[in-house]
């Protein structure tokens, strides 16, 4: 089949995230599929931009067709990249005769972070009217602009999103949500319940089979850390208020016990008031080192004792939760405390770590004194599950499987 699919911020290994469209493309083509990847030229969240001088340059990525569109840079979430957005769909539509008739199209997926480019795919089908129209939520929008963002549900921006969210429940042919629980939340929006399928996130085998080596930095801390006896605690990503990280460091240091040390590896616009809250009470037993490629992730994990996965109490949570980091934690086989409040935990389905209430330090320093008086025999079985529970169910081999059965 021909698969046209439709992201703004997909990227690529080399080229930074959104990984998932890159993942599922390079899996489908492996079941004998073509891949066309439609996205923007610009993204905040790669790393590295592709630089083209007209619309709809095209560029082969390890067998995928990525064609890129002119959308103009932007910073933040402003006026710029609310531009950014109108420019790639409204390119879209207007060239939606020439993409079906250039891409020839079996399955359409609109796969945005944002709801209005079904638009454009749903313009695309009427060219390519025997093609399936599937639409990928990522994130709620537009409720977590209204419950997070404090915006008003009458402003123009929220106005438009929520138009383009009730258009592909009503009109697309498939929705394929990454939360679990925003079924009910769809219907209410003109969704018929057949159309909806879950497919999470997970992770590619390959990149731990072929892990880089960790470099000597991080490497000679670990080490250090290791031959003094510490019981390592590590969280590793964005260090930013969602994940609650001042309840691990509160709760390591009202435990008092100089065998602990927690590893923080990453960056993030928190990460020098983490540092200073840090240094107040127990400075030994915090480490803050700075982020590594993806690719070392699974030689970092190895040094570890317990990954720490946490997020504040959010009430967006209750569609569900798909955390990247937490399915590398589950495939790194190391235990988990995970102190996150949603309804879907793997963590409790699979038997691969302990659970504790979100943002509770009390709650947090009981499941640290658990997880330290365990034997390592019972860490390590848990570390087992989770790391079987990745194989059997979060491969990206098998998810881009189970999204193809569904068109």
């Amino acid at each position: 089949m021909n698969i046209l699919l439709i992201n703004h911020y997909a990227g690529s290994p080399e080229m930074g995230m959104e990984f998932r469209p890159y993942y599922m493309a390079r899996e489908w083509i492996k079941l004998g599929h073509k891949v066309a990847i439609i996205a923007g030229d610009y993204s905040h969240l790669r790393q590295k931009n592709p630089s083209i001088k007209k619309d709809f340059t095209k560029a082969k990525i390890d067998g995928i067709t990525y064609c890129w569109v002119k959308t103009g840079q932007y910073t933040g979430n402003g006026v710029k990249r609310a531009l950014s957005m109108a420019r790639f769909t409204g390119k879209l539509w207007l060239k939606a005769k020439w993409i079906a008739k250039a891409f020839k199209p079996d399955v359409i997926i609109t796969s945005s972070t944002y709801p209005i480019d079904t638009y454009a795919g749903q313009r695309i089908r009427k060219y390519a009217p025997k093609a399936k129209l599937v639409h990928e939520v990522h994130d709620m929008w537009p409720i977590t602009l209204i419950e997070l963002g404090k915006m008003k549900r009458w402003n123009p921006f929220v106005i438009l999103m929520q138009c383009g969210e009730n258009s592909f429940c009503r009109h697309a042919d498939k929705i394929v949500s990454l939360l679990p629980e925003a079924k009910q939340y769809f219907i209410k929006h003109g969704m018929k319940a057949d159309k909806f399928h879950f497919v999470p996130n997970g992770i590619v085998e390959e990149d731990w089979e072929n892990a880089a080596t960790l470099d000597e930095q991080h490497r000679a801390v670990l080490d250090k850390l290791k031959k003094t006896g510490k019981f390592i605690i590590c969280f590793f990503g964005s260090h930013t208020a969602s994940y609650a990280l001042t309840y691990l460091i509160k709760a390591v240091q009202s435990l008092e016990n100089p065998s602990i040390a927690v590893v923080f590896v990453g960056n993030g616009n928190q990460k020098s008031e983490l540092m200073k809250m840090a240094a107040v009470k127990m400075p030994d037993s915090f480490v803050f080192l700075p982020p590594v490629p993806k690719s070392m992730i699974p030689s970092l994990l190895e040094y570890m004792d317990v990954l720490y996965v946490g997020a504040l109490n959010n009430n967006m949570f209750r569609f569900g939760i798909c955390m990247n980091k937490l399915f590398d934690a589950m495939m790194s086989g190391k235990p988990i405390l995970y102190a996150v409040n949603a309804p879907n935990n793997y963590i409790n389905d699979y038997n691969c770590g302990i659970t504790v209430e979100a943002e509770r330090e009390i709650a947090l320093k009981d499941g640290i004194m658990q997880m330290m008086a365990m034997s390592v025999q019972k860490r390590n079985e848990l570390g087992r599950n989770g790391h079987k529970a990745v194989l059997e169910h979060f491969t990206y081999k098998k998810l881009a499987a189970d999204f193809a059965a569904i068109f």
